[in-house]
């Protein structure tokens, strides 16, 4: 299986607006329908509770032909058009798909966070973690989170082997950012944060990129967009994942970052298993 993850933050912009940045994830996606991925998972896509309207359903026809897609949105008493999530699958595949719920606090679990396929050999699931937040509001909340979503996918994988994605909103370890000094008490690198992670990964679970790459370093999947320069110096951090359940990472081929050229922000990232 040939698997993409990208966070798109905004899919109705990067659909419909003509912004230089909207331009540039259109020009992303066109060049993920050219790679020819079984499923793709979307984050933070920002469509309205209804969901994908009539001219985002022709579009991604129209970049997509071969596919079926599934959404979820935030609903209320969460905000409107925040967080999100949408796979992409191909045709011929028929996944049974749920929108589950993971007893999370606050409105995480109508913020649209997760969507599961189960397909016969395993479960491809993917989550856009909470955010922490500005002044580390959320932090109690999410580590909350990070407990009921290792709960979640571990029973998941008492069934069959689990390939999740996402944006997991943490840089594990100190090389997963290029500036970890500075950053021990910002949202995404905070000790609790790391903890979690931790904690879910000792739970039978494998960070792809680090099975196949080790200690490599300088390799991120986010970019901030308020610095104009922190993809050209590469000041980044990685916290976007192909997290894989433990009796099959030695199945996985690939696990990396896909090229998206001069946008900042998520680059969107590639798993290649043979299960």
């Amino acid at each position: 299986m040939k698997l993409i993850s990208w966070n798109i933050d905004s899919l109705n912009a990067a659909l419909t607006s003509d912004s230089a940045r909207a331009l540039l994830s259109r020009e992303v996606l066109k060049n993920l329908a050219l790679m020819d991925a079984d499923v793709i998972g979307l984050q933070e896509t920002k469509l309205s509770a209804k969901g994908p309207t009539k001219k985002h359903i022709e579009i991604l026809g129209e970049i997509f032909p071969g596919y079926n897609f599934v959404w979820r949105s935030s609903q209320e008493p969460a905000r409107k058009s925040y967080a999100g999530t949408m796979f992409l699958y191909k045709k011929k595949f028929n996944p049974e798909v749920s929108f589950p719920t993971i007893g999370a606090p606050s409105t995480m679990d109508d913020e649209g966070r997760i969507i599961t396929l189960e397909f016969d050999d395993c479960f491809v699931t993917q989550v856009y973690t909470p955010n922490a937040g500005d002044g580390l509001r959320r932090l109690e909340e999410r580590q909350v989170w990070d407990q009921k979503y290792a709960d979640y996918l571990c029973q998941l994988s008492e069934k069959k082997p689990v390939l999740a994605c996402g944006d997991y909103n943490v840089a594990h370890r100190e090389i997963d950012l290029a500036n970890p000094a500075s950053n021990h008490f910002s949202a995404g690198f905070t000790d609790e944060e790391r903890e979690g992670f931790t904690n879910f990964l000792g739970r039978g679970f494998i960070d792809s990129f680090r099975h196949l790459h080790g200690d490599k370093e300088g390799v991120y999947s986010w970019w901030a967009q308020r610095v104009k320069t922190s993809k050209i110096n590469n000041s980044g951090w990685r916290i976007d994942y192909w997290v894989v359940s433990s009796d099959v990472a030695d199945k996985v081929r690939v696990s990396d970052m896909i090229d998206s050229g001069t946008r900042q922000d998520h680059t969107p990232i590639l798993l290649e298993i043979d299960l």
